[in-house]
């Protein structure tokens, strides 16, 4: 059975955000089918999807390696995140379905009764609300800048625990009010709020090593 190559770009994606192939690295077409139990094709086919989204680069004498990011090149992710979570929120109070409605609130229902256990189980819960509200933007092509900007910052900065997960939460609940009732100005504020306070803690977290600092300006 073929193995779709959409398979093998998100396992090569999860493997490379959580530093299994690290930055520089050669990924080598045989090594990768080998781990991955499939053909060199699909294996071909997602590094070339890779490299158009940022995480591979291809080197002359190396072939396709992982990417090093220079440090404006994480900060400028950032700044970009800043920009489109409340514009993704604003459209998902336009266009959201019930049924993002109910994923939505459940999400919320869950994160605020497991505030305190902290963990990959909360981080876990707040990527599937973040993701959920992407989708609910009603736009294929913002919900896809909202998800490779949220990939790429865990690659680079790593999912931090939030300093208080109550307070969180309780953002993320604001934001589905917001939403719910189709008030789109609202849940853009709402949104901008959050994504400050998480930016600002991940700027204080610094990127994780190594990071190219070439492109950093100064």
């Amino acid at each position: 059975m073929r193995v779709p190559a959409h398979s093998v770009c998100t396992a090569i994606r999860d493997d490379i955000v959580a530093g299994v192939h690290e930055r520089g690295a050669r990924l080598a077409e045989e090594a990768l089918a080998r781990r991955y139990g499939v053909s060199r094709v699909p294996v071909r086919e997602a590094l070339r999807t890779l490299e158009a989204e940022g995480f591979v680069v291809t080197r002359r004498h190396a072939g396709a390696c992982v990417a090093e990011p220079t440090g404006q090149e994480a900060a400028d992710l950032l700044e970009m995140r800043l920009l489109l979570e409340p514009l993704g929120a604003a459209r998902a109070a336009q266009r959201r379905t019930e049924a993002h409605l109910k994923v939505l609130r459940g999400l919320v229902r869950l994160g605020r009764e497991r505030a305190d256990s902290g963990g990959e189980e909360l981080r876990s819960l707040a990527a599937w609300f973040h993701e959920t509200l992407a989708q609910a933007c009603g736009s294929p092509a913002l919900t896809a800048a909202l998800t490779q900007l949220r990939y790429k910052i865990a690659w680079m900065y790593g999912v931090p625990d939030p300093a208080d997960p109550v307070e969180a939460w309780d953002e993320h609940g604001a934001i589905v009010d917001a939403v719910a009732r189709g008030d789109a100005d609202r849940a853009r504020a709402l949104a901008a709020l959050h994504t400050e306070r998480v930016t600002a803690a991940q700027r204080v977290r610094a990127p994780k090593r190594p990071v190219n600092t070439s492109g950093v300006r100064h």
